[in-house]
């Protein structure tokens, strides 16, 4: 077909890109030839999770197409070719490979990183945080390095002291603004985000101007600031907010905004009508658009416009949630209360940082905008309220309030139609109705339909909620079956398990499964519902396929492939002889050591094949298993108490000390986090954890529910003035009703949340026993605390549980892909490597290993010439021979050796494994990733031959012939 006409975009990041797929969409790549313009190497990535580049995930990894979306499409992509010039007269650009005409130009430059004009902003006391390039040459600037500085304190300034915390720098922020964040929060909300991100270890000085940047005495570069004071650094990067990258407008006599940026109209077209700009390099009615939501509108505008259709854009909502070093912060609409007699609420939590605002129309009649920090949870409800005019509750302020004093969540069913779920996409409640309508039934489908939730992700839990309620309302039934394998929730299979006793995973599923070997959900969450039904050992060769890496190694595998060792000390309480030990062991094994948050020591780097004589010299200086590694009962957090301080009014530390020694080894949905404090002035913040407990004149008070972590929830006050037995026979209750009824993987907060009739009907059912299943609850919790037992010791006594702790069945050599820094007198993991890509493999078959070094329905790891294979074997049944499968061990998403690790699992009849880090699955046949198939693992041929596992080259032959009993 001849084409109309040439469509150039020039910029190839999120914006642009998306608008090649908007031209697509409309059809006018079968019409127009389009170009497309990037400057850098890379494909199009998605920079809104730039941070995570520095975590340890790759470019391909933040690639926002299928490696064949403009071949496929007959787009042309130029890869780092740069646009030198316009000629608006002869419609031509030019760039090093030459002029080329368009019909149809489109800007989508974005912007440039406002770097000041301080004297001294060279070199490494320059960098900026924008590009993958810019990452690189922090990456490369932070080695040798112990301290860095942003200069900024904006969204993208504390994405970047995050990423420079995650490389092990001692981190500050500096802000010329006096507060935090001074778009979004007002004076109160950058208080509480000072405050949260100062108690991340991370320095914070705001209304500090820096006026130059000299050499260091201590560290390599030193600010001077305008008030005469000074801070010495290693490195600086520059977050002082962007500029509209418009030179090529200019230079092509282009209108420009007075503030820059391209000129656009409603149709996003400059002053010249053959020429578009969308995204940061816009500017509409005097604004210049800094998030990506609106470059997408304009995208799909410019598009639409070209297709014939009508399209206009008419603004953007600059709402923004997002999670910045683990801090919630949200701003919505008027967050500053502009609004010419605007009222607010606020809600300050100074014990915890947190900070809500509800701004109000003078009326009261509208809610007009809000700031968060600290709990996003709030955020979609009050988005809603402003985005749809919905007339707020009579008492607006209980849409900040705690959720266990203020309003419950809007429910979907509450939202019109116009309602804006995802901005990101521009889809609506009603283009929601329009796709289940059009046969949209499961989320999956819902969210490929419609983009819905795939852009910055942070409208899944609005959306989910939508979905299920909108097809509730046609009487379709919402499948929340735990997983293909299984058409129960995890309390039904809790339920099951316990009624008929049910005790392995084989039977459960023989009984009330759908056929097949599970995977990585049900598999994980069936062993769960055993261990908290019968407390059988995790190590049993029955239960070792069900575990996840961190139960079966019973370690908590870190981001290269290593295990951290957290014994129990239980109420935080240790003696001198013990702390020795954990120095000298330490120090043996070249281990780093770090305090947890639940008063323990935590010992990071251990290899795999380490871990038993680790834990061996432990067990024999009286320590045991911690749980650290389990969804169970961690730690029971204690301040000293009458024993010591002058304001203890119990004994706090042994009561923490008879409680985690009663729930130690405790299974459950999630984990679970105690404390104890000795007065109401609450030293071990027993306020914030699934069970806390403050001591009073008459006994003890008992509070529920409670949690920290990424969304932090005050615990409730669950009864009071109890004496021991009391205490200890409520929470007895209260965790086995939790145990039995809750989803998998939600925590007591999550539970409590979703209990209808809250907790007043919690108290009916654990204080006055009102479904008459209290004396139950009694009995299956001493039944586990009866059967405990430690872990570790149970391993170190059977030879053939050790077998697991090698890193190659054949061979002893370590993981040489595990490598350490030195850091602050310590070590830390030194970025993993990208494979090497080792010989194919033998050409004929060839002995690997021996069929006894095979663990049933899991995996093992073998090396051969270079190359780390993990082996994953199933048995014979009395329908098929046995099988063994060879795949490589590399996980090209972390780039770490740990797939054979994982769990093996069938997904929709193809046998898989999941990553044990990131949970991608990898089919055991030809290495295919299922989420991303431009990604594949190395797989050899494999079959069991006279005892021993052989392998050789792939060929075309299906494995599945080649496997012999």
């Amino acid at each position: 077909m001849t084409k109309a006409g040439n469509i150039i975009i020039i910029g190839n990041g999120m914006v642009g890109h998306y608008c090649a797929e908007q031209l697509v969409m409309h059809g006018l790549h079968e019409t127009h030839a389009i170009h497309i313009f990037g400057d850098e190497l890379h494909d199009a990535y998605d920079r809104v999770h730039l941070t995570e580049y520095m975590s340890g995930r790759d470019a391909l990894a933040l690639r926002l197409h299928v490696e064949d979306f403009h071949a496929a499409h007959e787009l042309t992509l130029h890869r780092g070719v740069r646009i030198t010039g316009i000629d608006r007269a002869a419609q031509t650009v030019e760039s090093a490979e030459g002029s080329l005409p368009y019909d149809t130009l489109i800007l989508a430059t974005g912007s440039t990183p406002f770097v000041p004009p301080v004297p001294g902003n060279t070199g490494m006391a320059g960098l900026v945080y924008r590009t993958l390039d810019d990452l690189d040459m922090i990456r490369a600037a932070a080695e040798g390095a112990t301290h860095g500085v942003v200069i900024g304190g904006g969204l993208l300034g504390l994405e970047a002291a995050n990423a420079l915390a995650g490389l092990g720098l001692s981190t500050a922020v500096v802000e010329f603004a006096p507060r935090l964040m001074p778009v979004q929060l007002d004076d109160e909300g950058g208080a509480a985000l000072k405050q949260r991100i100062e108690a991340l270890g991370i320095q914070v000085l705001t209304a500090h101007a820096t006026q130059e940047i000299v050499a260091g005495e201590t560290h390599r570069h030193r600010l001077i600031f305008a008030d005469g004071t000074s801070l010495e650094t290693d490195l600086v990067v520059f977050s002082a907010g962007i500029r509209p990258q418009d030179w090529l407008a200019r230079d092509c006599g282009l209108a420009i905004g007075a503030r820059g940026g391209v000129i656009i109209d409603d149709t996003c077209r400059t002053s010249d009508p053959a020429i578009f700009a969308i995204g940061e390099c816009a500017c509409w009615n005097g604004q210049v658009f800094g998030l990506v939501a609106p470059g997408y509108t304009m995208a799909r505008t410019v598009a639409s416009t070209l297709a014939g259709e009508e399209a206009a854009f008419s603004g953007a909502d600059m709402s923004t949630k997002l999670k910045l070093l683990g801090v919630d912060v949200g701003s919505i609409g008027d967050a500053h209360g502009a609004t010419p007699g605007s009222r607010s609420y606020r809600f300050i939590g100074e014990v915890d940082g947190s900070y809500r605002r509800l701004v109000l129309s003078e009326d009261g009649s509208q809610v007009l905008g809000a700031v968060l920090v600290g709990d996003n949870a709030y955020y979609d409800t009050i988005l809603q309220y402003v985005q749809n005019s919905i007339k707020p509750p009579a008492d607006p302020a209980a849409l900040i309030l705690p959720r266990g004093e203020g309003a419950e969540l809007l429910g979907a069913d509450a939202l019109p139609d116009t309602a804006m779920i995802c901005s990101c996409h521009n889809v609506t409640k009603g283009a929601i109705c329009t796709a289940i309508d059009d046969g949209c039934a499961d989320f999956s489908s819902l969210k490929q339909c419609t983009k819905a939730s795939t852009g910055c992700g942070g409208c899944a839990g609005l959306l989910k909620s939508v979905f299920e309620t909108e097809l509730e309302a046609r009487g379709i039934t919402v499948d929340r079956s735990l997983c293909e394998h299984f058409s129960y929730t995890r309390q039904e299979l809790y339920s099951l398990v316990r009624v008929h006793g049910i005790q392995t995973f084989e039977d459960l599923m023989a009984q009330y499964g759908n056929g097949g070997i599970g995977c990585d959900i049900c598999k994980p969450a069936v062993g769960s519902i055993l261990a908290s039904a019968w407390n059988k050992p995790i190590t049993d060769p029955l239960y070792i396929p069900l575990q996840d890496t961190n139960d079966t190694f019973m370690a908590n595998m870190q981001k290269n492939g290593t295990y951290s060792v957290v014994p129990r000390i239980a109420g935080g309480e240790i003696t001198p002889e013990k702390l020795i030990v954990l120095g000298q062991v330490a120090k043996k094994y070249d281990l780093y050591t770090k305090i947890t948050g639940g008063q323990r020591i935590d010992l990071f780097g251990a290899r795999l094949e380490q871990l038993p004589d680790i834990w061996l010299e432990l067990l024999d200086a009286g320590f045991e298993t911690g749980h650290a590694y389990g969804k169970s009962t961690r730690t029971v957090k204690s301040c000293v108490g009458s024993t010591w301080c002058r304001y203890g009014v119990q004994d706090s530390v042994r009561k923490a000390l008879d409680l985690e020694n009663r729930y130690k080894g405790l299974r459950s949905p999630h984990k679970l986090k105690f404390a104890v404090s000795g007065c109401t002035r609450e030293c071990a913040e027993a306020q914030s954890k699934d069970v806390g407990v403050i001591a009073t004149e008459n006994g003890w008070n008992l509070y529920v529910c409670g949690n920290g972590g990424m969304r932090p929830r005050h615990a409730e006050l669950f009864a009071t003035d109890l004496d021991a037995d009391t205490l200890v026979k409520y929470i007895d209750r209260f965790l086995m009703f939790y145990i039995r009824t809750a989803d998998k993987l939600q925590r007591t907060s999550v539970w409590r949340e979703n209990l209808e009739g809250g907790l007043d009907y919690l108290k009916d059912v654990i204080i006055n026993d009102s479904l008459g299943i209290c004396e139950e609850l009694e009995r299956q919790m001493q039944l586990v605390v009866d059967r405990y037992h430690c872990e570790w010791r149970d391993a170190l006594t059977d030879r053939e549980k050790l077998k697991r702790f090698r890193t190659f069945v054949n061979d002893s050599r370590p993981d040489p892909n595990i490598r350490t820094v030195p850091e602050r007198d310590q070590i830390r993991p030194a970025d993993n490597l990208p494979e090497t890509v080792a010989s194919a493999g033998p050409s004929h078959w060839t002995p690997l290993c021996g069929q006894v070094d095979l663990v049933e329905n899991s995996g093992v790891v073998a090396w051969h010439d270079g190359s780390q294979i993990a082996l994953f074997y199933l048995p014979a049944t009395e329908n098929t021979s046995a099988r063994v499968y060879a795949i490589d061990n590399h996980d090209p998403f972390s780039n770490a050796n740990v797939i054979g690790r994982g769990i093996m699992g069938d997904l929709k009849g193809q046998l898989v494994v999941a990553s044990p880090l990131y949970k991608q699955h990898f089919r055991l046949e030809d290495g295919h990733c299922l989420e991303d198939p431009t990604v594949q693992l190395r797989t050899w041929d494999a079959r069991l031959e006279n005892g021993k596992v052989e392998i050789r080259a792939k060929t075309e032959t299906n494995a599945l012939d080649l496997v012999t009993a």
